[in-house]
């Protein structure tokens, strides 16, 4: 079975149909990279933001789906996972066993626990696939317009 891990924005604003189009580009590389294997989903539990569009895209593939976070992620709505996986009290306590699950890792924007989980696995020798992915952030009443990039694509390979 191959564990795709998936971190990035959970309480952050981003463009939704962009974050949606590139899970489903990420999954479908990982699927004809890996051929004829079973899957597994493993990401941060809430049913929030990238997590939540992960589970969603693993589900409609018939994926099992796994979720590791710490007892904090407990405060939130959580998505119905095949396994669950409580790590730690605060934040980033969950990172080591959420690397130990893994076999390749997807990041599509994020913050610091993002960027340190996507370090911490290429150390390990982890093939990451990253997408930049710019948070939304507040506009003023007078911007009517907003700029749209679509982000560069990185992958390592180990």
């Amino acid at each position: 079975m191959i564990r795709i891990g998936v971190v990035g924005y959970s309480g952050k604003k981003f463009n939704q149909i962009v974050a949606k189009a590139l899970m489903e580009i990420v999954l479908d590389l990982v699927e004809e990279y890996h051929k004829d294997k079973e899957y597994m989903l493993v990401s941060g539990l809430t049913d929030l933001g990238i997590p939540a569009i992960a589970y969603r895209s693993a589900k409609k593939r018939k994926w099992k789906t796994m979720g590791i976070a710490c007892e904090k992620a407990e405060e939130y709505d959580l998505y119905p996972v095949d396994e669950k996986i409580i790590e730690g009290k605060d934040w980033g306590d969950e990172s080591v066993t959420f690397l130990d699950n893994i076999d390749v890792l997807v990041r599509i924007g994020g913050g610091e626990q993002s960027m340190d989980e996507v370090e911490k696995a290429k150390k390990k020798n982890i093939t990451v696939y990253e997408y930049d992915l710019p948070e939304i952030k507040e506009k003023k009443a007078s911007s009517l317009t907003q700029t749209t990039t679509i982000p560069e694509i990185y992958i390592s390979d180990k």
